[in-house]
């Protein structure tokens, strides 16, 4: 009896370990699977021509006061279930105004909104005029919502997107009724996880009253969300011009231009089959003189010649930076018919770069910039005309010739800006803090960088592609990831470099190799050693060399800089002071400087442009604030310090003049004192 009942146990034991080494050996399988990553191809975006009326195109918005509600945290899906969409949400709860474009975070009195996490809704009525149904297209096209966004016509699902930041449009012509009102609705979802770019977590945390949705993340910004650009409506004709891409080149020490065009139409002409479609172009310079055209084939590509060029030149470089031209492209059909008239900016450049230096239009570039951040008071990061203006204007009276939009895409109309006043941009994708690679993530990072070339690559201001900012480059697969990423970038486009910023040391660096420029980011005197500014210097040649070494490429020093609270003055300097934030830009411009004389360094950028906003933190005092300007865009004393870097620098490097106003006057002694731009 007693060797029968051990006999069974035997055979139990025997069960459960085999079943323990089936459940281990599958756990195993599965984790090995989850870290197998392919380089699978993405859909690619289409058409997102910025809407510009023309001869055959109307354009208007729908800016302006919104109606909005905010789902439960706890019930994020209600309103799908219950099918909010299907009339005015005034009928489901209660609405409160929202501006749009702008978050929605910071517009209220109302915390739980400001930390929301999960759905919200908006929606608005409008009129189509009864002209807008005869013969042509209808498109609605938001500039971002973040971060993903679903969008009803009348009732009728019109399009989703996935990936703040970065505009989508459909057309809508089939949903809308003419002459008559409309109504738009849009549900957004600013829920971050582990797949979605940028990455994030959701938890559940116990409170007084129960629980609470948390949304966490690495990036050191603020979660702002809402429809953030401005959304328009526009018409198309039934055919019509859908993409344009320009590249340009000079030769001939610059004074003649190419212009590389390749067009794609969308619709079915008349007797499209018996007569071929055809553009043709016309480009115009900055005073509306034509001085080049010409006639495609069928292919609706070719290439214009302009004898006489005006490069298009960084500010600063040249005495007329920012040259641009207007392209004008005519779509005709069977018998000429005019069918579609697009127009759009170009600026004459070439860009070249090798192991050691950047060149546009044949010569060296010396970066001199900023990371920057879509953020303001109120507004979050909506699109505000007013801000941007004021942003650009002391982007060039601190002399800074180029910025990163750290850390995604801005708005298009910052690049256009960008593009009239000659600023260098370094455009990123909203990738931050990538970790934990897996495929589906990889799948989305491939397609935000897809669709940010595909809006900004005629722009001549976007100078390289970013792919990330501070990925985990250690990391287990963290080397065929970006080899994927970086080798995808350059298949959408060869005419420009391709960098990251990268955090991690660079002996633990898997990924440097696969970038074109190495950019680093390093906070020496603030987060490594705080408050010695003795331990800075040396520190920074130190590392700028050690990542030339180990990779062969430029370098450029992404971040640096040290928060700085607005009227703290203290002597000696001490952290957070006025005079410690000039003290640790001292030091680094030693290092640059040293640096600079080994031609492989070829930038600096200041981190930040302005203070911003952050997730609560006990390390942040009302956001993080290391910018040289307040968030309301007022100089702190280092400002003036920069100022006076960046116009010497511009000196030396490109000889421009100097302004009046750069060094206040002090005495006059025989001219021993420089106290005058001569003095430099």
């Amino acid at each position: 009896m007693h060797l029968r009942i051990r006999l069974t146990c035997r055979k139990v034991e025997i069960w459960a370990l085999w079943l323990s080494s089936l459940v281990i050996g599958l756990y195993i399988i599965k984790f090995t699977l989850a870290l197998i990553i392919v380089n699978k191809d993405v859909k690619t975006s289409r058409g997102m021509l910025y809407p510009r009326e023309s001869e055959t195109r109307e354009v208007r918005s729908l800016d302006g006061i919104w109606n909005f509600v905010c789902s439960d945290e706890r019930n994020p899906t209600q309103g799908i279930r219950d099918k909010w969409y299907e009339d005015d949400l005034s009928k489901s709860r209660p609405i409160i105004p929202m501006p749009v474009p702008a978050s929605y975070n910071d517009i209220t009195t109302d915390r739980s909104l400001r930390d929301h996490v999960g759905t919200v809704w908006y929606d608005r009525k409008f009129f189509v005029p009864r002209s807008w149904a005869k013969d042509q297209r209808v498109w609605l096209r938001f500039g971002s919502v973040h971060y993903e966004a679903f969008v009803w016509i009348n009732g009728e699902q019109a399009v989703s997107h996935e990936m703040g930041h970065l505009p989508f449009e459909t057309e809508v012509t089939h949903l809308l009724s003419y002459g008559a009102e409309n109504r738009i609705t849009v549900m957004c979802d600013n829920a971050l996880i582990q797949t979605t770019v940028p990455q994030g977590k959701i938890s559940e945390v116990a409170n007084d009253g129960g629980v609470t949705i948390i949304q966490s993340y690495t990036f050191d910004f603020f979660n702002y969300a809402g429809i953030h650009r401005s959304v328009h409506l526009y018409t198309t004709p039934k055919t019509f011009i859908e993409e344009v891409q320009i590249n340009t080149k000079l030769s001939d020490n610059n004074s003649v231009g190419y212009i590389d065009y390749n067009v794609a139409v969308n619709g079915t002409a008349t007797n499209e089959a018996e007569n071929a479609l055809f553009v043709r172009i016309k480009l115009f310079n900055r005073e509306g003189v034509q001085v080049v055209n010409a006639t495609s084939d069928s292919s609706l590509t070719g290439t214009l010649k302009v004898s006489n060029a005006v490069p298009w030149w960084p500010y600063l470089m040249h005495s007329d930076p920012g040259y641009l031209y207007e392209l004008q492209i005519q779509l005709h059909g069977a018998k000429e018919e005019l069918l579609d008239v697009y127009r759009l900016s170009v600026g004459l450049r070439s860009l070249s770069w090798s192991n050691t230096t950047f060149q546009i239009n044949g010569k060296p570039i010396y970066f001199r910039g900023f990371g920057r951040h879509e953020d303001s008071d109120v507004r979050g990061k909506g699109l505000d005309n007013a801000l941007m203006v004021r942003d650009f204007n002391l982007i060039k009276w601190i002399g800074a010739n180029a910025y990163r939009t750290s850390h995604y895409p801005y708005s298009e109309e910052s690049m256009q800006f960008a593009d009239r006043h000659g600023i260098m941009v370094i455009d990123e994708c909203p990738s931050g803090d990538t970790q934990n690679y897996n495929q589906l993530l990889l799948d989305k990072h491939k397609s935000s960088l897809e669709q940010l070339i595909h809006r900004d690559r005629n722009h001549p201001s976007v100078v390289m592609w970013s792919i990330a900012n501070e990925p985990r480059t250690s990391q287990l697969n963290a080397d065929t990831y970006f080899q994927f990423v970086a080798d995808y970038t350059r298949s959408l486009d060869k005419s420009r470099p391709v960098t990251a910023a990268i955090a991690t040391p660079c002996s633990e660096d898997k990924v440097g190799r696969y970038l074109d420029v190495v950019s680093f980011n390093r906070y020496n005197g603030w987060y490594s050693n705080a408050g010695r500014t003795d331990m800075i210097t040396k520190r920074v040649i130190d590392e700028a060399t050690s990542w030339n070494k180990k990779y062969g490429k430029p370098v450029i020093m992404a971040e640096y800089g040290a928060d700085t609270l607005e009227g703290l003055h203290l002597q000696p300097s001490f952290v957070f002071s006025e005079e410690f934030q000039s003290e640790v830009y001292s030091q680094h411009f030693k290092a640059f400087d040293a640096l600079r004389r080994k031609k492989w360094f070829i930038g600096e950028f200041v981190w930040n442009f302005a203070d911003f906003k952050t997730a609560q933190s006990y390390t942040r005092v009302g956001g993080n604030k290391k910018g040289i300007f307040t968030r309301s865009r007022q100089p702190k004393s280092a400002a003036y310090l920069l100022r006076q870097r960046y116009f010497a620098l511009g000196r030396e490097v490109d000889q421009c003049s100097l302004p009046e106003d750069l060094f206040t006057y002090i005495l006059d002694m025989g001219g021993s004192i420089k106290n005058k731009s001569s003095d430099l």
